[in-house]
């Protein structure tokens, strides 16, 4: 029997109190390879999670066993990035709303890693300085963010992951942008395209789709995600397009690209709010731009010539490029 078998299972608590322990560790600790092999067997006290790594327990790992498993399987200096990352720093939209178990790391260029299991190793030579959350290590958000896209095959996702942080102040545009142009260029089209769009004031894929859909109108080129107010400066709201010789409102309606039922009856107050104080409002929901563009471009069209029949009203908008 060896040392550490006798050891009481405080102990061992104390010395690995996340649960979790390589191979290695457990030897240094007092355990030989034998037993280590034995107590990992079906009905053991423990199990194996990945190549040399040991849960200390049976029953189902939590994401934290997984994505502590995960670095030290990567050795010292690995972090977490793409999407775990961007969970971790709180984003909530597009992929992140669905469950994904895969780990996405970064390690030094020189370690001899390789993807395994639900760990995606990317080595790389621009390993950043690591942020640690919660004890974890994380890339830092721009890079987090970047890394995600990368890998993110539908284009909407895309924008919503981008979207989110920028929006909530967390990073900037130019931030994503410079990240985006340090890396490969491998998975890099649609972030690209992504980011084009957030610079032209689109704050979700539904915003995007909107912006492309008015392109091809032939109405006027309006500004988007603008505050717009009374003669006197009272706010009535952020319009998501404006169009400013005629005081038209386009709203992209839906809770979907809300962040809570609270911003929703928000929206519907700033509706009536615009309405009440002359202006044009017309919205639409992001189903009906995917599946009727001509129908939704036909409806601008109308309600635009509309709005040119009668008196604009002393509303002032104020240009989100020069704010």
């Amino acid at each position: 029997m060896t040392r550490a078998v006798l050891r009481p299972s405080a102990e061992l608590r104390m010395a690995f109190p996340t649960g979790v322990a390589t191979a290695r560790q457990l030897m240094a600790f007092g355990f030989s390879e034998r037993t280590i092999y034995k107590r990992c067997l079906d009905g053991g006290p423990w199990q194996r999670i990945l190549p040399g790594v040991v849960l200390l327990f049976t029953g189902p790992p939590s994401r934290d066993h997984e994505v502590t498993a995960a670095l030290l399987l990567c050795g010292g200096d690995a972090m977490v990035t793409g999407l775990e990352a961007c969970r971790r720093y709180g984003l909530r939209r597009g992929p992140l709303r669905f469950p994904d178990r895969s780990v996405q790391l970064l390690v030094p260029g020189e370690r001899q890693r390789r993807t395994v299991n639900y760990v995606q190793v990317e080595r790389t030579m621009r390993l950043p300085e690591a942020i640690r959350r919660n004890g974890v290590p994380l890339a830092p958000l721009p890079r987090a963010c970047t890394d995600a896209a990368r890998r993110i095959r539908s284009a909407g996702d895309v924008v919503e992951l981008l979207s989110e942080p920028v929006q909530r102040g967390l990073c900037s545009v130019a931030s994503l942008a410079e990240e985006l142009a340090a890396g490969s260029r491998r998975g890099t089209a649609q972030p690209r395209r992504a980011l084009a769009g957030l610079r032209d004031g689109a704050r979700s894929a539904a915003e995007l789709a909107a912006m492309e859909l008015w392109r091809a109108t032939g109405l006027p080129e309006p500004s988007w995600n603008t505050e717009v107010r009374t003669a006197d400066g009272r706010l009535l709201g952020v319009a998501d397009c404006w169009l400013d010789d005629v005081a038209m409102v386009w709203e992209i309606e839906s809770t979907e690209w809300h962040l809570s039922p609270a911003d929703h009856d928000r929206t519907v107050e700033r509706a009536a709010g615009f309405t009440a104080a002359g202006a044009v409002y017309v919205a639409t929901k992001p189903s009906r731009i995917y599946r009727e563009p001509a129908a939704v471009a036909a409806m601008l069209r109308s309600t635009y010539s509309h709005a040119r029949l009668r008196p604009r009203p002393l509303l002032v908008a104020v240009d989100p490029s020069r704010s």
